[in-house]
Order: structure tokens, then sequence, then C-alpha cells
């Protein structure tokens, strides 16, 4: 069985795709709760970003109540509004971005906060299973999720414009 840890050293997108596929869907009301983030190298050209910039997880209220992107530490968490992020910018420079911050860097998230959700959860196909997903209110992304174990999922991140999925993993709080 393949457990967090083995995902979070990083294996090949094609065994990353195959593993996504293999595991069984999961139900909104499963997914609802606080969940803590880490990514799964595979080659994406945002790996290692959000390790970086101090993202936690995600939090999902209720179907239609959703933090797609917590920043900070436990006690200190703060919901971030994905619009602001240059997504599509990340993904153009790819590995040529630094995987460190700028002295204060972390910070500027800060400015991006929201106390508004910005996302929702729905039930979506994607790879032939139909599964919980988090479809973002302002960006072209839907968070797909598999059961990895019964407090791990495996996020596929499905971006427009992205020839590549990315994958993370999310651990229940």
């Amino acid at each position: 069985m393949t457990t967090a840890a083995d995902l979070r050293s990083g294996l090949s997108a094609i065994a990353a795709n195959e593993l996504f596929d293999s595991l069984p869907p999961v139900t909104i009301d499963e997914m609802i709760g606080r969940w803590h983030g880490s990514e799964v190298p595979t080659g994406h050209q945002m790996d290692g970003l959000l390790a970086v910039s101090g993202w936690y997880g995600k939090e999902f209220v209720d179907a239609d109540t959703v933090h797609p992107l917590l920043f900070g530490q436990p006690g200190d968490l703060y919901a971030v509004n994905p619009r602001l992020i240059p997504f599509n910018t990340l993904n153009r420079l790819g590995t040529k971005m630094p995987r460190v911050l700028p002295p204060g860097g972390q910070t500027a998230f800060k400015a991006m906060r929201t106390t508004k959700p910005r996302a929702r959860l729905r039930l979506v196909e994607f790879h032939g299973a139909t599964s919980a997903a988090m479809v973002y209110d302002d960006i072209p992304v839907i968070d797909h999720f598999r059961r990895l174990d019964e407090k791990t999922v495996l996020g596929a991140m499905d971006q427009r414009g992205s020839d590549q999925t990315y994958f993370f993993l999310l651990e229940r709080d």
C-alpha cells in the first residue's frame, strides 16, 4: 500500500496518474473539515512552490463554503484569495522560478487575505470516476480528490491551460 510519506518523496507523473485512477472516490461529506496539505513531486512546473509559500491546506465548512488556500500555522491560519495568485505566470515560468522566497516573502500572502469562501465542493467525473471535487469560483481550476486512506486524500489539480496534472496530499486535521 502506498503511504502519504511515500508520495511526499515523489514519483513520476505517469505513476501519480495511475495511482490516482486506482483509488476510490470520496463523498462531499467526507471532505468536510480542515486539511493539512503537502506536495507530491512529479516533475510538474509548480513542484516546490506551495511548500515555500507557507501553504497550510484547505478548509471545507460545507459544500458551498470552501476556503481553498489556507496559509500560516495552526492558531494563525488565514484564507487567501486564489484570484490574486498568478497561477498562469507560475506555470509559464515553471522550474525557472526559485524555490525559496525572499525574506518576508510569505507576508505578501497576508495582503491577499479573504474571509469569503472562494470555492465549492461538487461531485465531478474525472478519469472515469465520480468523486468529490473542489471547484474554484474565480479561476479555471478544479481539484479532484480520491481516498488514499481513512485520513488522507490524493488531490489532482486540473488547470485549464496546463498540460500536466499537479498532485498534492490532504491529511485531515
